[in-house]
């Protein structure tokens, strides 16, 4: 960047960042899971320090959004994605069924820690699966209509899928205590 000074005001760190940040310079692959990770420590990080209580508080009433209803979602998102849709895997949907398909958001029965280990077993396997691909070219199938998807177009989707919910967090967070940061 040449002839433009470097900004001197950006948005402040979390006190507890302790998030890896990622390579900026790298191959596709590590390069995407790096990002993905990171999305990943973000949301947790946005959701460090509240009690159960107000990580169950649907803060924009009347939406039912809250940021345990979030993690139930993206725990959710990360089985239905690499487990079920990529690596084929027979197990039963998270906080889903056709006829209660917000259970996610609506029913925030059961204790968030609860949530949050769900989630992280989730993303755990999650790696393992995309450990295990020989290729990001490697495919799973659409349940929706059979067709093909490759391990690079569902990481990037979730990529997507963390950005967008991690804005969303953001919201929630500063709704509950106050508390921004990137």
């Amino acid at each position: 960047m040449t002839g433009s000074p470097a900004p001197q005001h950006y948005a402040p760190i979390w006190s507890a960042d302790t998030r890896r940040t990622p390579p900026a310079v790298g191959g596709e692959r590590e390069t995407l899971d790096a990002v993905l990770d990171w999305y990943r420590a973000t949301f947790e990080l946005k959701c460090a320090g509240l009690s159960s209580e107000q990580l169950s508080e649907h803060a924009a009433p009347p939406s039912t959004l809250s940021l345990h209803g979030l993690v139930r979602h993206l725990a959710g998102v990360e089985r239905w994605w690499f487990r079920i849709q990529f690596a084929g895997e027979d197990v039963p949907l998270l906080y889903y069924s056709d006829d209660d398909p917000d259970q996610d958001f609506d029913d925030l029965a059961g204790d968030a820690a609860e949530a949050f280990a769900v989630w992280h077993a989730e993303c755990e396997r999650s790696r393992q699966i995309t450990a295990a691909a020989a290729s990001l070219d490697e495919t799973g199938i659409r349940k929706s209509s059979g067709e093909p998807i490759s391990l690079r177009r569902i990481i990037v989707d979730m990529i997507a899928e963390y950005a967008r919910h991690n804005g969303h967090a953001d919201l929630l967070r500063e709704r509950i205590d106050g508390a921004t940061g990137r």
